[in-house]
């Protein structure tokens, strides 16, 4: 990789496709970690054939049952006739990782469809939240208090995988929060770079400058890391190595950017750490399935077999023992413009120190408040009371 920004021993990215006609683009295929499947609509013709296009999904994703006995009716069968809960949890896996090694979650999103069917909230829980966490006996984890997203590392030891991490996470926001959920999928933000690379790279918008911990480069365009980095976490620059800086504005990233953007917290210019870092990794899902969504992918069968078949890859899936079909049918009046991100905590850092866990958040009353919504089904409500607590991102 060299400091213009091109891996020297990676395959050329493709050139960036020419820009589509905006359209309505449904949430079910914005969100293909939960539905497993796109069924896309333009003008009113359907794209591809919907019997072919489900059962390439259902081929392509991993299906597993992630919840267990922490969603409702123990996952077997979910009644998608009222609201729907849905766990979205991003990971960060890296070269060499067993998959039943202990991992943390990096970003922990509920996913609220209401009754009506016809909105989605998307409710991100800091990763660093100080929560009660249950006793796990089939890992070992005696219980105690710890960050939100210890329940995954937790669930996920001793052989647990990505199917236990989801299990013991479903069980602390059900225990502390008495959300049920009805259907989760997980994330590898690693595993996304493969994809971003089928697509020949992915546009985004930066909305601040970051810099990056984990890539750099040195006078002569060789790459390294650009800080070293010690047990208390601070950030000491290396002599010679320039980092790699993302500038704010709309640009088109390779593979390998788009990831090592979506890694970054402890360099963001307004400070966000972990607040901008989940912004962050929410703008990429959306901004790589807006790029599937593009004619030059859907209307190219071999391309598309290919994004399917890598996205499969990155994601697992828990449909709650409810087929495809019905998930999309039940979904398809919700579009791209009825999704609302709100955030807890109004984006805005409550920190207090604990001894032996470190820096934690603590959500407020009124974010709990939100919560309580989610549980109860009304969000809108919470929405129309606290309206600047809607991202615009």
């Amino acid at each position: 990789m060299s400091a213009t920004g091109t891996p020297p021993t990676a395959a050329p990215e493709r050139e960036p496709q020419e820009a589509q006609p905006r359209r309505r683009d449904p949430l079910w295929a914005k969100l293909l970690v939960v539905f497993g499947a796109l069924l896309i609509v333009a003008s009113g013709t359907l794209l591809i054939g919907y019997r072919l296009l489900v059962a390439r999904a259902n081929g392509s994703v991993t299906q597993n049952n992630l919840l267990g006995d922490a969603g409702n009716q123990a996952g077997r069968h979910v009644n998608i006739n009222g609201p729907v809960n849905m766990l979205l949890v991003g990971i960060d896996t890296r070269p060499g990782q067993n998959p039943t090694d202990q991992s943390r979650a990096d970003s922990i999103i509920i996913v609220h469809v209401p009754a009506s069917h016809d909105q989605a909230y998307l409710v991100s829980i800091p990763r660093d939240t100080l929560v009660p966490i249950p006793p796990d006996p089939a890992t070992g984890w005696a219980g105690g208090k710890d960050k939100i997203n210890a329940a995954f590392a937790y669930g996920s030891r001793n052989g647990g995988g990505v199917a236990g991490g989801v299990r013991l996470l479903g069980q602390t926001i059900r225990s502390l929060y008495g959300i049920g959920l009805d259907t989760a999928a997980v994330v590898d933000f690693a595993g996304f770079q493969q994809v971003v690379g089928v697509l020949g790279g992915v546009d985004m918008c930066i909305d601040e400058k970051v810099t990056s911990i984990h890539v750099g480069f040195t006078a002569d365009g060789r790459e390294t890391v650009p800080f070293r980095q010690d047990a208390d976490l601070s950030l000491h620059p290396i002599p010679g190595v320039t980092p790699k800086v993302y500038e704010p504005g709309c640009r088109h990233l390779a593979a390998w950017e788009a990831l090592d953007y979506t890694r970054q917290r402890d360099l963001l210019a307004n400070g966000d750490a972990d607040y901008g870092r989940q912004r962050h990794q929410q703008q990429f899902i959306k901004a790589v399935f807006k790029q599937i969504l593009s004619a030059g992918v859907l209307t190219d069968p071999g391309r598309l077999n290919r994004v399917l078949d890598t996205v499969g890859k990155a994601m697992t899936v828990d449909n709650g023992g409810v087929s495809i079909q019905d998930w999309i049918f039940a979904m398809r009046h919700i579009g791209g413009g009825d999704i609302l991100t709100v955030r807890t905590n109004n984006g805005q850092f409550n920190t207090i120190n604990v001894p032996g866990i470190g820096a934690c958040e603590v959500l407020t009353d009124t974010s709990l408040q939100l919560l309580r919504s989610v549980r109860d089904d009304t969000v809108a409500t919470f929405v129309a009371a606290h309206p600047d607590w809607v991202s615009s991102s």
